[in-house]
C-alpha cells in the first residue's frame, strides 16, 4: 500500500475503535469453527504465538486463555489501546505486518484472521516473507480471509467514517501465494457466513507450515 492507504487504514481503526471493540472483541463466542482452528493450531508447541492483524486482542486472548504465550500486533494505536484495556495480561505492540519489528524467528506461529484481506495483491508476496522471516524454521501460519475476487471498498463503518479496502481472494489465489513463500499448505476450510453475527461473506481458513 501507499503510505496514504496505510495512513487511512490506520486512522479509520483507531476511529472505529472503541465501537469496534465493543461490538467484536466477543465474536468468538459465536463462531465455533474458528474456536475449533485456534484450539488446533500447534497445541504441542511451546514457543510464542503472534495474533497478526488482532484488532481488539479477542483472538490474543483467547490463545492466552488456553495456556499459550500469545502476543497481539495490530496497525491501529486505537485498537492496541483497546486491546491492551481489555485484555491487560497480554501484550500488544502496533506495528505494520510488512515490517515486523521482531528478530527472525521469533515466534512459533502466527494466527491472521482477516488482516491480510488490507493487503493488494502485488505485496501479498513480500508480505508473507515478512511474516515467514519472523517464524520458527517449523513454524505454522493460520490465515483466515473473505473468498471471492473483487475489493470492496467501505466510508462507513459502525456510524463512523472510514476509508477501508477489503480485498477478497480466491482459495487457490491464496494458497498459491503461500506456497510461494515457502510454506506447505496443510489444511484448508472453507464455511459460509454465520447469520447474524458477521458480514454475510463466504469464508476460508488455511493453515501451512515452513518447509523444513
Amino acid at each position: 500500500m501507499a503510505m496514504a492507504e496505510d495512513d487511512a487504514t490506520r486512522e479509520s481503526y483507531t476511529r472505529i475503535a472503541a465501537r469496534y471493540a465493543e461490538r467484536y472483541s466477543d465474536e468468538l463466542d459465536y463462531k465455533p469453527l474458528e474456536r475449533q482452528l485456534l484450539g488446533a493450531f500447534m497445541p504441542g508447541a511451546t514457543g510464542r504465538l503472534c495474533d497478526l492483524g488482532c484488532g481488539p486482542g479477542h483472538v490474543a486472548a483467547y490463545l492466552h486463555a488456553q495456556g499459550r504465550e500469545a502476543i497481539g500486533v495490530d496497525l491501529a494505536d486505537g485498537m492496541i489501546e483497546q486491546a491492551q484495556r481489555l485484555y491487560p495480561a497480554v501484550l500488544f505492540v502496533r506495528a505494520d505486518m510488512r515490517d515486523l519489528p521482531f528478530a527472525s524467528g521469533a515466534f512459533a506461529g502466527i494466527v491472521a484472521f482477516y488482516s491480510l484481506i488490507h493487503i493488494p495483491p502485488a505485496e501479498m508476496v513480500r508480505t508473507l516473507h515478512e511474516l515467514r522471516r519472523v517464524l520458527q524454521q517449523d513454524g505454522e501460519l493460520l490465515v483466515g480471509f473473505h473468498r471471492g475476487e473483487e475489493v470492496r471498498r467501505v466510508d462507513t463503518m459502525l456510524d463512523e467514517p472510514v476509508q477501508l479496502d477489503f480485498h477478497f481472494f480466491t482459495t487457490q489465489q491464496m494458497s498459491d501465494w503461500i506456497t510461494q513463500t515457502g510454506f506447505v499448505v496443510a489444511e484448508v476450510t472453507e464455511r459460509e457466513p454465520y447469520p447474524d453475527v458477521e458480514v454475510q461473506t463466504q469464508r476460508a481458513y488455511i493453515r501451512a507450515r515452513l518447509v523444513e
